[in-house]
């Protein structure tokens, strides 16, 4: 292989054939099937006097996918679409974990805005419903979804987020008034997991029968999500999921009390009956039997691969460089962590199911390794002259911070991992904390050894260690910081202008 160029880190980092292959067998055995019952439907019941309605969460990736292999397959989405019985989700363009980035949400919002752009631009609609990745949720999720525009948002009807409450009723979040609609996991999973298990005992399971199901269940709206390769790829045609497909809206009709609607049109119709409170400590999704974030999470090399990738990110943000920031978003593709996961017992199977590596282990050397060569190219790019001041900006790697402490083994639990950051907890920090670092000469090593700063290193060294007035003295410190940090940005824009 020749000398390897940015331009084609993709196919050296991802298996593009086996992603093209897993797409077209998909689409053949279920996207296609599955949207040409759902369109037929939804055409049928116009001439009724009650339609047939879905709603559909749709990665950016899926959609780019489509645009590159299979234009058929994006052209038949675009039809449901079109037919305005279809609410198009919105959800992060990767299908990351980029919400679990928080406090800092900047990658979380960016991530959103690409989707919702992508969604507007392909499929000609203004997403209103936000469903995150795998359903994730807590409040800190629901209060950042509704400050960047959404009304509802989707997430696991979960017993011990609800206790005696059911989850067929809209709900509002606690700390936001953004609606949140809560899946019935039991009649969703019912079709999703248990279709074709002949040990169940509601075994086999039909249109008619789950029909007569939903008309019995109380509440304002039953909330049925479900993954869309349920119909002909987890389940093949052979199995009877896609006639289970085309006859439930038939069945339905039978039933003056039931109706479908998209999850705006729920949310518009019912007030909140009560709200839901998830704690960031307490974060769900629908993933596994645990319905929280160990199915990406569970495990340390799950943790390591979260923490680097997390940190990579960071630098490649500040090198600004646009192919670089595109693959380490495609690597924070939740499925990679998802396939490290070592679990046992159901949620076991199914990893292993959808795993294409051996074992776990081999997921995460693979991760790794590609992860570490992407930040070996991208410091050999901040090591170019042109951005010597930009590296100075840069935001630091966890375990090369600046930690500020009142005194030897007293913590404040305050971490600077940039020079911006380091400005913003100088303002606030406890006196002490100051006079401890200047008497042991931490600031100045920090600047040299780990910043690269050699002005700012002098400058702290220069400081006198013992002062009266620590105030006096950080008022210096702040307007020396807050003057560099804006010469080496002034700097940056110049030197990049140079280059074009």
């Amino acid at each position: 292989m020749g000398r390897v160029t940015k331009e084609n880190l993709f196919d050296l980092y991802f298996d593009n054939g086996m992603n093209r292959d897993i797409l077209n067998r998909v689409a053949d055995r279920c996207y296609l099937p599955a949207n040409e019952i759902i369109l037929n439907e939804i055409d049928r019941s116009k001439r009724g006097s009650r339609r047939f309605k879905v709603a559909y969460s749709i990665s950016g990736i899926f959609l780019e996918q489509c645009e590159m292999w299979r234009r058929d397959l994006l052209e038949s989405f675009r039809q449901i679409v079109e037919s305005g019985c279809v609410e198009v989700l919105d959800q992060t363009y990767y299908h990351s974990l980029a919400s679990l980035y928080a406090p800092d949400w900047s990658e979380f919002i960016e991530q959103v805005e690409m989707h919702r752009q992508t969604v507007r631009s392909l499929l000609g609609e203004e997403p209103k419903t936000f469903e995150n990745t795998e359903c994730i949720y807590n409040n800190e999720i629901a209060k950042t979804v509704e400050e960047i525009g959404y009304e509802a948002i989707v997430t696991e009807g979960l017993t011990q987020v609800l206790g005696w409450r059911s989850p067929n009723y809209v709900y509002r979040a606690k700390g936001s008034s953004i609606r949140v609609l809560m899946r019935n996991h039991r009649l969703s999973d019912d079709v999703g997991f248990r279709f074709t298990s002949t040990e169940w005992d509601q075994w086999p399971l039909t249109a008619d029968k789950y029909a007569r199901w939903l008309a019995s269940t109380p509440g304002q709206v039953i909330t049925i999500f479900l993954d869309y390769e349920t119909f002909g790829e987890h389940y093949w045609r052979e199995s009877g999921i896609l006639d289970f497909l085309k006859w439930l809206p038939l069945e339905v009709e039978k039933y003056s009390n039931l109706a479908w609607c998209t999850p705006i049109e729920a949310v518009s119709r019912h007030r909140p009956m009560d709200e839901v409170d998830v704690p960031p400590s307490a974060t769900i999704s629908w993933a596994d039997e645990e319905r929280d974030v160990s199915a990406w999470l569970g495990n340390e090399l799950q943790k390591v691969s979260f923490n680097v990738l997390r940190d990579v990110g960071s630098s490649v943000k500040r090198l600004g460089d646009g192919t670089f920031l595109r693959l380490c978003r495609h690597l924070q593709t939740s499925d990679h962590l998802y396939y490290m996961s070592m679990k046992g017992g159901g949620s076991g199977v199914v990893h292993n199911t959808f795993n294409p590596y051996g074992h776990p282990v081999e997921a995460f050397s693979t991760f790794i390794s590609v992860v570490s060569d992407l930040n070996a190219r991208c410091q050999l790019e901040l090591e170019k002259p042109k951005f010597r001041f930009r590296r100075l900006l840069r935001e630091l790697p966890h375990g090369r911070g600046f930690g500020f402490f009142y005194g030897f083994a007293r913590p404040t639990g305050l971490t600077a991992h940039s020079l911006e950051e380091f400005y913003r907890i100088l303002k606030g920090v406890d006196s002490k904390s100051i006079r401890f670092h200047l008497r042991r000469g931490d600031f100045e090593r920090w600047m040299s050894q780990v910043v690269g700063d050699e002005r700012l290193a002098k400058f702290f060294a220069a400081l006198p260690k013992d002062v009266e007035d620590i105030e006096v003295l950080r008022t210096k410190i702040l307007r020396t910081l807050e003057d560099r940090i804006e010469e080496l940005k002034r700097k940056d824009l110049e030197v990049m202008g140079e280059h074009g």
